[in-house]
């Protein structure tokens, strides 16, 4: 595999990990910031904000091969992030 390549194949998953730390950030100031009886509602409000973070740093790369794939790739994410974070959300409200 050329250097090229891997500069290429790192930039991709770059943009996608971007999205799912930013997925991590929301879930934290979920936890930090909204009363209990509402964080399922912002969880879902930040699953939005992660659509739109995903959308621009792929549009922001400038690559059109693969954008479908990497968006999806960081909604799945971000999805799977946040599900944890819910998870969580539940298993403190049972305690």
């Amino acid at each position: 595999m050329s250097s090229e390549s891997e500069h290429a194949a790192r930039g991709r998953i770059g943009g996608v990990i971007v999205a799912w730390v930013g997925a991590v950030v929301i879930g934290v100031l979920i936890a930090l910031l909204t009363p209990v009886g509402q964080r399922a509602a912002w969880l879902t409000i930040g699953l939005a904000g992660c659509l739109v973070l995903s959308f621009a740093v792929q549009l922001w790369s400038g690559r059109a091969e693969g954008f479908i794939s990497r968006v999806a790739l960081s909604l799945l994410g971000s999805f799977i992030v946040l599900g944890l974070f819910s998870v969580g959300f539940g298993l403190a409200a049972l305690g």
